[in-house]
């Protein structure tokens, strides 16, 4: 994601913080000064240990995660693949907010040791609505609290939070993953709708905020799956393209440029002696021609690591390989003989078509 930078790596994950972070921490310095701070950093904290959750039961099932995003309204784990089997996806789901529950139980006693009851119940009362707010304010008390808050909060039957997953999981069971999904968005659109109309009668614009987002984290959570489903029943030999182009590591860059304004492809595989020795995408040669100019090789700048796929190999495959190896295209072979290039472009096509048609 753009606007983030690496704030640390745990459990083979990498923590990327988003920029506008710094945003929410600036205004809560502003509202409550350092206690602000810290109760945000403790916020997050129990975020950032939230997702963490969520991506050792992803582990447990073999799905690796890439990285865990946070952004001011909450924190993200990018999997390479969504859980497919509903009982992958409910535990997965699940172990977020109970991690939440588990710290509410584990603290409960030491903090009151700590702080009095009546301290560490105060932020519990207000959230309740059983008494009103005073002023009072212990920051332990309050992110102990939050806990709480994520847990419920994420609980929400609907796309994107846990909830929404939940609930796909359970629906899972009886109907269609593309049927239960569409039924997880519905919901997530109500409850942006209402969390916007909230927002507007009560001037709350961080409510404005968790709005836009919920509706179009649900549309987009639609969208992908109505990509898998639409495309699953095709494989490369649908697509791929009878003529092809392809280049040596010896090229220049310059000449690469030219295949591409004289052909139709963008992507080409680095051939010698018939062997696929790299990979160059227009990624790569943009690159290439800002950083070692028009006269560098293509052996400099091409990719050794992207792998070949067969024309047996399904759309959905090919697309998840193209996530993992960050990458838009990818060579095709048969019996070890590169014999075409597979793109993005390619699978959007034929979801465009299938589903116009469908």
């Amino acid at each position: 994601m753009r606007g983030t930078f690496r704030l640390t790596r745990v459990m083979g994950i990498d923590i990327d913080i988003h920029i506008t972070f710094f945003l929410l921490l600036g205004f809560f310095f502003l509202l409550l000064g350092f206690n602000g701070l810290v109760l945000i950093l403790g916020v997050f904290f129990f975020v950032t240990l939230h997702e963490l959750c969520h991506s050792a039961v992803a582990a447990h099932f073999g799905i690796k995660v890439k990285h865990i995003t946070l952004l001011p309204i909450g924190g993200v784990a990018s999997m390479e693949e969504v859980p497919t089997k509903p009982y992958q996806e409910l535990l997965i789901s699940l172990a977020g907010p109970l991690s939440n529950v588990l710290i509410l139980i584990i603290f409960y006693y030491p903090l009151i040791a700590i702080l009095g009851k009546e301290t560490l119940m105060y932020p519990f009362l207000v959230i309740t609505g059983q008494i009103k707010y005073t002023g009072q304010f212990n920051v332990l008390a309050h992110i102990y609290w939050i806990n709480l808050v994520l847990a419920v909060f994420n609980m929400l039957p609907a796309f994107p939070m846990d909830g929404g997953r939940v609930l796909r999981a359970l629906l899972s069971y009886r109907m269609g993953r593309k049927e239960a999904t569409d039924a997880a968005v519905r919901l997530g659109h109500i409850f942006a709708l209402l969390f916007a109309y909230l927002g507007i009668v009560y001037g709350h614009i961080f409510l404005l905020i968790i709005a836009v987002f919920i509706y179009m984290a649900a549309s987009s959570e639609g969208f992908q799956v109505q990509v898998v489903e639409t495309i699953k029943k095709y494989s490369v030999k649908d697509v791929l393209a009878k003529d092809f182009v392809y280049t040596n590591p010896r090229a220049t860059l310059s000449e690469i440029l030219a295949m591409v304004f004289h052909t139709h492809q963008e992507d080409f595989p680095v051939l010698e002696d018939d062997r696929l020795v790299g990979f160059i995408t227009r990624r790569e040669i943009i690159h290439g021609v800002h950083e070692r100019g028009k006269g560098a090789s293509v052996s400099e700048v091409m990719r050794r690591d992207i792998p070949a796929v067969k024309v047996t190999t399904h759309l959905n495959d090919v697309q998840k390989l193209m996530q993992e190896y960050n990458t838009s295209a990818l060579p095709v072979a048969r019996s070890g003989k590169v014999i075409g290039v597979i793109t993005l472009d390619d699978i959007n096509r034929v979801y465009i078509m299938a589903s116009n048609i469908a």
